[in-house]
């Protein structure tokens, strides 16, 4: 098995804050390198300091009327960039008015960023709310901004921060968007269902997993909003709308206007620093997100859980079975309306210690089947009937808290595909502790420690310097190793172990089925497996039940189906396997293939 991690990784001996640190300081780093993030900054930068000294450069305040200075031109004593129409100080009320640009901007983007941001988080990741969110932010959508803005000017009384502080909800819609469809494509992601079903709460995967992700988009974002504030308030104040004494380059721009064939310079002053202070605000912004976010991997993944509406389950007798599934029935709705059932009828049973392999052909239910049990099909999925208990306890049904519970305590899961389950943006230490501590509510000190010794258990040979690298810098084999870690780590009575030696090669799948004898043996779960593989099957499992299109054709003991198979469908999959003969006749280099893919 491949064990080596690049040199460049984390140790494990940073504590959190410190590995957060690191990471800042490498975005930091790598934000001094870009050329245009330096020069937008600095320009930025610029215009906060010069704004910051509004009141210590010129020598006359921005309101100050010297009628001997009328018009005078740049240059003349005491008024560096001149003097406008009425005699007041062009440098002091540019100086001023950056401080009403930064003022217009923080508050316009800042509320638009706060409530988009929220509403755009709960309706992209909670489907129940996304309908009366969707229609609010459509409402407000419709209203026509700069004309609204005008009217509500006598409730505002003039103040540009009132009026600013409307014009942000009014941004609102845009923010919502962005992060509404950033949010749906991600909670799509296998890491963020991994998370769900370790038990870590819908608020907890919000912040860290998904906000983390839809970052970029919305740091672009608040920077246009940023100069569209700038922009508005600038323009409104060009038309005369708010208070005379507020200097704005939108009042300068129209005074200059009005004096442009007598001093074009007033015009052009305040022009060329609006442009240029929203220019560098947009550029600095493209700097920000192809620094922090770049280019991120995707995955498809599995959505929340959904049971039809006004679902009973079936009233079964626990028979001191660790799981029962009766008369399980899915469902898809088709474009017509129809319901397609893709498991139909499923029964299965399993006991404390036992290994149940459910195989079939892609496309046969069996994934849906172990979903159905775990609770984490797609929104699109109706449970049309059945039951599903663990330990006589019905699990059709349940609320999305106890099921949260539940996953994170007593059924564990392990995806096919580890590298697709792990989130690249932290480390595998970060998210093997994020689990542990909300599946057995311990310290992060506690959980660190857990994760060490669980990474050890499983077999990887360095767990420190595993602990502290990024999934891309650990091999395939080892990524199984880490997610069946973090399934483990609540001592679940229930394993659904979905494809999970399908992406390796066939040394690591015996590692892994090794190590899946092992730590049954050691807590005594059931493990139900799907797969398609029956040398899996014949290596690790109990009993056996075959899917076809939705249903169980056969059940029984892993020895009684290999050997006298009832089912037309089970005889053609296991005659689908080469037998011995066929691998003697075989080339020697062959003959070892076939028998390795035959275990």
């Amino acid at each position: 098995m491949a064990t080596e991690i690049t040199s460049d990784v984390v140790t494990s001996a940073l504590p959190a804050s410190a590995e957060e640190n690191e990471v800042r300081r490498n975005a930091f780093q790598r934000l001094l390198r870009d050329p245009q993030a330096v020069i937008t900054g600095s320009i930025i930068l610029v215009f906060i300091v010069l704004g910051l000294l509004a009141n210590v450069i010129p020598a006359h305040g921005p309101n100050e009327v010297v009628l001997s200075a009328t018009n005078a031109p740049p240059g003349t004593e005491g008024y560096p960039l001149g003097a406008d129409a009425t005699g007041r100080d062009i440098l002091s009320r540019l100086l001023h008015s950056i401080n009403t640009a930064m003022v217009a901007g923080i508050i316009g983007a800042g509320i638009a960023l706060i409530i988009g941001m929220t509403l755009g988080l709960i309706g992209g990741y909670f489907d129940r709310f996304r309908t009366p969110v969707e229609w609010g932010a459509t409402i407000i959508q419709t209203f026509p901004g700069l004309l609204l803005l005008i009217v509500l000017m006598p409730l505002t009384g003039g103040d540009y921060r009132w009026t600013m502080a409307i014009f942000g909800v009014l941004l609102t819609p845009g923010i919502y968007r962005i992060v509404r469809n950033q949010t749906v494509g991600v909670s799509r992601e296998l890491y963020v269902d991994a998370a769900r079903v370790s038990g870590v709460t819908d608020f907890r995967i919000l912040g860290r997993h998904i906000l983390s992700v839809v970052r970029g988009p919305v740091i672009v974002a608040t920077t246009f909003l940023f100069g569209s504030a700038i922009g508005t308030q600038a323009g409104l104040a060009f038309l005369g709308v708010g208070s005379k004494e507020i200097p704005s380059f939108g009042s300068m721009i129209s005074d200059g206007f009005r004096n442009l064939y007598i001093a074009p310079s007033q015009y052009i002053w305040p022009a060329v620093a609006l442009g240029v202070l929203n220019g560098a605000f947009v550029l600095f912004g493209n700097a920000l997100r192809d620094t922090f976010e770049g280019a991120r991997p995707k995955a498809e993944k599995i959505e929340a859980t959904a049971v039809v509406e006004g679902f009973a389950a079936d009233d079964v007798a626990d028979s001191g079975q660790l799981v029962q599934v009766r008369d399980l029935g899915i469902a898809y709705r088709s474009p017509g309306g129809h319901l397609n059932e893709v498991v139909r009828g499923v029964d299965l049973e399993i006991r404390m210690g036992e290994t149940l392999g459910l195989v079939g052909e892609s496309g046969s239910g069996k994934t849906q089947t172990a979903f159905g049990v775990l609770g984490v099909l797609p929104a699109e999925a109706i449970v049309t009937r059945g039951s599903v208990r663990l330990e006589g306890r019905e699990l059709l049904g349940m609320s999305q808290a106890d099921l949260n519970r539940l996953r994170g305590s007593s059924i564990a899961y392990i995806p096919q595909e580890p590298m697709a389950n792990l989130d690249p943006v932290y480390t595998v230490g970060r998210q093997l502790v994020e689990g542990i501590m909300a599946s057995t509510q311990v310290s992060k000190a506690a959980a660190k420690e857990r994760a060490l010794e669980l990474l050890g258990r499983v077999g990887i040979p360095d767990p420190a310097r595993t602990f502290g690298a990024y999934p891309h810098e650990i091999s395939g084999g080892m990524a199984q190793r880490v997610l069946i870690a973090g399934a483990i780590a609540p001592k679940p009575k229930l394993l659904i172990a979905d494809e999970p030696t399908t992406a390796l090669d066939v040394t690591v799948q015996a590692d892994i089925l090794d190590l899946l004898r092992d730590l049954q043996a050691e807590m005594g779960m059931g493990i139900i497996l799907v797969t398609h593989n029956f040398g899996v099957v014949a290596d690790i499992c109990d009993r056996l039940a075959v899917m076809q299109q939705g249903e169980i054709v056969e059940s029984g003991t892993t020895v009684e189906v290999f050997a006298n198979p009832q089912h037309s469908y089970t005889k053609m999959l296991l005659n689908s396997i080469l037998d011995e003969e066929t691998i003697r006749t075989d080339p020697p280099m062959a003959a070892a293939g076939a028998r390795e893919g035959a275990r």
